[in-house]
């Protein structure tokens, strides 16, 4: 199964000031998910982004806070239980005015928000906010894929342990290209030079 990127959304969490210095390959991980929100934003997609307790660890570096559409401040190391799900899913707007004030065929329809059910996933750190993050979206019958070249922790191990717990738990294991790509599809895409480039 590949990522249909009409159905896709991107989450970034965490990637704060006085965590990143600490962070295992955290240049690596950093460039891959600046490179992942530069493709998301070429494609349209909306990318979302959060900050653990930015009193303690500071605000999210200004590479990925600049190319996310909205920034969630939490407390919880499960962004869901802090309201990153009524990001992700937005109530349906109301209807404005009195419905009995015209005839059923005169009024207009509610526009529907589309459901994109698909959550591409990095984060630090991949053992703690990461980890608790995509098994909330699981359970909450998301579609997660974890993108492992974007996601690091202060150890290594940890980070290793992280994929481990979430690939069992039926979180998609990819990388940046195969993200890139896969939201492409062709060669033929109007933005593949685009997308090249910035894997280059």
């Amino acid at each position: 199964m590949l990522i249909d990127v009409d159905d896709t959304q991107l989450v970034l969490v965490d990637y704060q000031t006085k965590l990143m210095p600490h962070i295992f390959e955290a240049e690596q991980v950093l460039a891959n998910a600046v490179r992942l929100a530069k493709i998301a934003k070429l494609l349209q997609l909306p990318v979302f982004g959060t900050e653990h307790n930015p009193n303690g660890l500071g605000v999210k570096v200004d590479a990925v806070r600049s190319l996310c559409a909205k920034t969630l401040v939490k407390h919880s190391f499960n962004a869901c239980e802090d309201g990153l799900l009524e990001g992700l899913r937005p109530a349906p707007r109301a209807q404005g005015g009195n419905a009995r004030s015209l005839p059923k065929h005169l009024q207009k329809a509610i526009p529907q928000t589309t459901e994109r059910n698909a959550i591409v996933i990095a984060g630090c750190e991949a053992h703690v906010c990461l980890l608790q993050t995509a098994l909330g979206l699981l359970e909450h019958e998301f579609e997660v894929w974890v993108v492992t070249d974007a996601c690091s922790s202060r150890t290594e191990r940890n980070r290793d342990a992280a994929f481990d717990r979430l690939a069992g738990a039926g979180a998609e294991l990819v990388t940046t290209e195969m993200v890139a790509f896969e939201w492409l599809r062709t060669s033929d895409h109007e933005a593949f030079k685009d997308v090249l480039g910035l894997i280059k």
